[in-house]
């Protein structure tokens, strides 16, 4: 999107003048994690000489989900002399916030029930007794409360509110969609000449058949219009698919990496039907927090590497706390658990084998915790669910921080949870969103609620919380399977890189499962 449209779209949407009434703005704060500390490595500011030294077999950098899984494997294996240093935002992209005392995520919300291959998610959570019995068995059960209860999802088209996120208005929605989702059944049951499921979590337990990996070739879009799937209500609904998991349309995304979307998913549990997800009121900080009370005797420090340089016989990291202090640290070996965007900018020995061009395209997030006042007027069709789309919105949507509390009744106030991402040009959006002052960042990040609700509903809320997260998701653009990047995976030495941009898919699963393999490296090492 090109800055001039971005601005006019931006502007023309509307303030906060409902039915007349010319009302005085809500509170609002904007938050931008990471952006000062990245700028600074960006800039290369000069760091003040380390006003202490600490010495450790392993250190962890960020405590992102890479980060904190790694520290829950090496602590559950009892290594003991591990420092996990926290990263400019605790817990990444799964942070969560509060909002009048009712708990709401700042990135990621849920997670799809793990099937048999994340046996790694599958241990995980039966640590932190969200799954019950035995983590390998093909349906096991799980903690009522996390699994979400109906209605987990609706679609606003047509003036009206529809069950599920694919609307079904007319008899040509209904075969289109039964045809889509026939050949997505057929390439969910798909194996590679290798054995394997050719799309399945993790990537790593994908097939390497060369005639699947050709897909990642071609762009979705392309694919698509190569299956005859133009169904233009079809076409829009697989669009918000790869916008929220991948951060960019389908004429952006790989084909592989949009078949994955829609057919790697297949785990099961006895009490819940299949495409069930988990969530929490805190989104998955409920997770990151649960792993946090597991690290025993791991050692927490309250800043960001700034500097890593690894030696013969230690790797030398300097952290910057944040009241400007900085640390020396010294560690036999480094988990690097940072996007690779930034460790691109700490570690020389990456910078030199990884090319900035070469480094994972990413996409920017903006996240809007909005605090109402009671529940707004809704229009005819479904009634609220726990995911809402707009159809024909912009953005992606809106989830309710209070949905798991509603079987009995709403309580007085809630929180939605409103996202945007997706825009074709990242750079553009980026620039956009660094720039704009919180009036027009408010109107872009409620865009869907004002689609969804007439024009009294903005009188209900009390409080905004906007996070803006410049870098939230690596784009799996064709060819991002055989990327430099992939090359990580097997790179040896002091440092081992561990975070979703090694895979390139910016899921809970795969930056645990990266985590997971760094801590089990290391482990065979000792």
């Amino acid at each position: 999107m090109k800055r001039r449209s971005f601005l006019t779209a931006a502007a023309s949407l509307p303030l906060f003048a409902a039915c007349g009434d010319v009302r005085t703005p809500p509170a609002i704060s904007v938050l931008r994690p990471g952006m000062r500390e990245g700028h600074a490595l960006r800039d290369t500011a000069a760091l003040p000489t380390p006003s202490g030294e600490l010495r450790c077999a392993v250190a962890i950098l960020g405590s992102g989900v890479a980060g904190l899984t790694a520290a829950w494997r090496l602590a559950r294996e009892g290594q003991r002399d591990v420092v996990l240093v926290d990263g400019p935002e605790p817990d990444g992209n799964a942070a969560a916030g509060a909002l009048g005392g009712i708990a709401c995520p700042r990135g990621a919300h849920y997670l799809p029930l793990p099937g048999r291959e994340a046996t790694h998610v599958r241990d995980m959570l039966a640590d932190l007794g969200v799954l019950y019995g035995a983590p390998g068995a093909a349906a096991p059960e799980y903690d009522e409360q996390v699994l979400v209860h109906p209605a987990a999802e609706r679609t606003f088209a047509g003036g009206l509110w529809h069950e599920g996120l694919l609307p079904r208005s007319t008899a040509d929605d209904v075969a289109a969609a039964d045809r889509f989702e026939a050949a997505m059944r057929d390439w969910a049951a798909r194996r590679g000449t290798d054995g394997l499921f050719a799309f399945t979590v993790p990537l790593a337990a994908c097939s390497r058949d060369v005639a699947l990996r050709a897909l990642d070739r071609v762009s979705f879009a392309a694919w698509l219009d190569a299956q005859s799937h133009r169904h233009p209500a079809l076409r829009r609904y697989i669009d918000y698919a790869m916008r929220d998991d991948y951060g960019a349309p389908a004429g952006a995304i790989s084909a592989w990496a949009g078949l994955h979307y829609f057919c790697s998913r297949r785990g099961e549990a006895r009490n819940a039907e299949a495409g069930t997800v988990l969530t929490w009121p805190q989104g998955l900080s409920a997770l990151t927090a649960g792993l946090r009370t597991r690290l025993g005797n791991t050692r927490t420090v309250a800043g960001h590497a700034v500097q890593l340089r690894g030696g013969r016989s230690a790797v030398n990291i300097t952290v910057l706390a944040p009241d400007g202090r900085s640390l020396l640290l010294q560690a036999g070996h480094a988990i690097c658990a940072m996007p690779l965007h930034v460790a691109h900018r700490i570690d020389p020995e990456l910078t030199a084998s990884l090319p900035r061009e070469a480094l994972p395209p990413t996409a920017p997030w903006l996240v809007a915790n909005v605090l109402l006042d009671g529940f707004p007027h809704e229009r005819p069709g479904v009634d609220l669910a726990w995911d809402n789309v707009v159809h024909e919105g912009r953005g992606l949507g809106y989830v309710v921080a209070t949905h798991q509390l509603t079987r009995v009744a709403r309580p007085p106030a809630t929180v939605f949870t409103a996202y945007q991402s997706g825009w074709t040009d990242a750079a553009e959006a980026r620039r956009w969103l660094a720039s704009a002052d919180d009036a027009a960042l408010l109107d872009l990040a409620l865009a869907d609620l004002d689609l969804a609700y007439d024009a009294r509903w903005r009188r209900r809320i009390r409080a905004v919380e906007l996070v803006l997260r410049a870098h939230a998701m690596a784009i799996p653009q064709p060819g991002f399977i055989d990327a430099p990047a992939r090359a990580l995976r097997d790179r040896g030495g002091r440092v081992l890189h561990a975070h979703a941009d090694v895979s390139g898919l910016s899921l809970f699963e795969e930056a645990a499962w990266w985590g997971d393999q760094a801590a089990r490296t290391l482990l065979g090492r000792h």
